[in-house]
């Protein structure tokens, strides 16, 4: 009968109403047995993308509940990456315990892992799942000290073995800090005509590196941020987030007018002013809001936003060296009084914690967390044993556990030795300077004591396998002539 009515109609409308009768069966056979197909990852935050130290976790999400056990006991990075897993739903979140091994690319994958069907079921194993990311190349920046790269920033590929100068030859470079993105550099340079001591004809820059997901972006592409005509630009430092520079200025012609200024650039390019006679080396605190202002009896914790009342003061300690990198720990230095006017390394947590982790009757230098476990690298010079006040350099580092010092190297003497971590903790930096003998002259690139500097030679320091089985770090001079040097993030 229904054969017979159907031969009523049309010849397409007979096709349609078949197709809508295979379709509504395939749609019944479905629902009675069940969604065949199998569970999938359905995004990767970081496939086939680049990321760096500041890029702690990566997630996983799925087309369908899984099995938490599973999926964790079948989940391989290799490189290995050590982590911890948490769950949101469908989203997995793998946090990173240290950053990524940089100059590396990393595969994933995911296979057996099974979807979930009840609370003590599982169902269909996971569509097989691969994919891959990559760390950025080992590059630093320095300034040269020899011939046509003598005061310009330089940028050198360690993994290339590239060499990029990124200022002209008319500025000297003072100082400078590295955007968290590393594509830009902020640093103050003068006119080689004003470079003088005593002199601060400062401006300050930013300089592209190339480093960045534009493909337009060149190296070299410098930006005036600050000029000097009515104020003296001193220190400066740039908050972890790169959105805010705090600068201290000194008002030309009136000796008393220096205060802190800060500048957010990206928001408003005028100065505006936070404090007067700020003392020592102040440095924005990694909350990018605050930043830690030595005074005569201690540290004050200050707001960047102008107008707002100090935050804390931590009594006795004269400045802060480095912050860990969660921000939940510091590293500040004590002067002490006793007979040998030494100087201690103190941690300081966030929760009013403070434990004294080295003592020297000589000068500490510089202290970095390291990122890859709990420790602190110090350098710092020690009394030579035997008479007299002769002192040496020295590389120690720390347990944050047990609290245990251990000397890793003792270096030749050198003068305003700068240090610098890698952000993968892996490798340090460490420049070699050698002074003129002879009174700085016109065109003679000078140390922040104003001494003249002869040369300069960067230290690469491997701490790969530093601390196991007693093994000391190894060093190697690079073939470049430089200091003041800095990791690219």
């Amino acid at each position: 009968m229904f054969v017979g009515k159907l031969n009523r109609f049309e010849p397409i409308d007979r096709a349609a109403l078949l197709l809508m009768l295979s379709l509504s069966l395939a749609i019944g056979f479905l629902l009675l047995g069940g969604d065949r197909s199998l569970p999938k990852v359905r995004d990767f935050s970081w496939q086939n993308k680049q990321v760096g130290a500041r890029d702690t976790a990566f997630i996983l999400t799925f087309s369908r509940p899984m099995d938490h056990a599973s999926v964790e006991a079948n989940l391989h990075v290799e490189p290995p990456l050590p982590g911890k897993i948490s769950w949101s739903g469908r989203r997995m979140v793998y946090t990173l315990i240290a950053p990524p091994q940089y100059d590396r690319t990393y595969k994933i994958s995911l296979q057996q892992a099974r979807e979930k069907i009840g609370s003590d079921k599982t169902g269909n194993a996971i569509a097989p799942f691969v994919s891959q990311f990559s760390t950025p190349d080992r590059a630093f920046v320095y300034t040269g000290t020899e011939a046509a790269e003598k005061g310009r920033l330089i940028l050198y590929n360690l993994t290339r073995k590239q060499k990029i100068i990124l200022t002209p030859e008319n500025l000297v470079v003072k100082d400078y800090r590295i955007y968290p993105a590393g594509d830009r550099i902020l640093f103050s340079a003068s006119e080689w005509s004003k470079y003088k001591p005593g002199l601060y004809e400062q401006s300050l820059y930013a300089v592209t590196t190339g480093r960045s997901s534009d493909p337009a972006q060149k190296p070299g592409t410098i930006q005036q941020i600050l000029g000097n005509q009515e104020y003296e630009n001193l220190k400066f430092d740039l908050s972890p987030d790169g959105k805010a520079i705090a600068v201290q200025r000194a008002k030309r012609g009136n000796a008393e007018d220096i205060g802190l200024w800060v500048v957010r650039s990206e928001i408003d390019p005028i100065p505006q002013r936070l404090l007067s006679r700020p003392a020592g080396e102040f440095a924005i605190g990694p909350d990018s809001a605050t930043y830690a202002n030595p005074q005569a009896d201690g540290i004050a914790i200050l707001s960047l936003t102008p107008n707002v009342k100090p935050l804390e003061f931590i009594p006795s300690f004269r400045r802060v060296f480095s912050f860990s990198p969660d921000g939940r720990e510091s590293a500040m230095l004590k002067y002490n009084s006793d007979s040998d006017f030494s100087q201690s390394i103190f941690l300081v947590t966030n929760h009013e914690f403070q434990k004294e982790l080295i003592r020297t009757a000589g000068e500490f230098i510089n202290c970095q967390f390291d990122p890859r476990k709990p420790q602190l690298y110090c350098l710092l010079t020690r009394r030579k044993p035997g008479t007299g006040f002769s002192e040496q350099l020295t590389l120690e580092a720390i347990n944050l556990q047990t609290f245990a010092v251990k000397p890793l190297l003792v270096l030749p003497d050198q003068v305003e030795t700068k240090m610098s971590l890698s952000p993968d903790g892996l490798e340090l930096l460490l420049d070699r300077v050698v002074a003129k003998k002879s009174e700085a002259v016109t065109g003679d690139l000078r140390t922040d004591a104003g001494s003249a500097i002869g040369s300069s030679n960067l230290i690469l320091v491997n701490l790969k396998n530093a601390g196991v089985s007693n093994n000391s770090p190894s060093t190697e001079e690079l073939p470049l002539k430089g200091f003041r040097p800095r990791w690219l993030p």
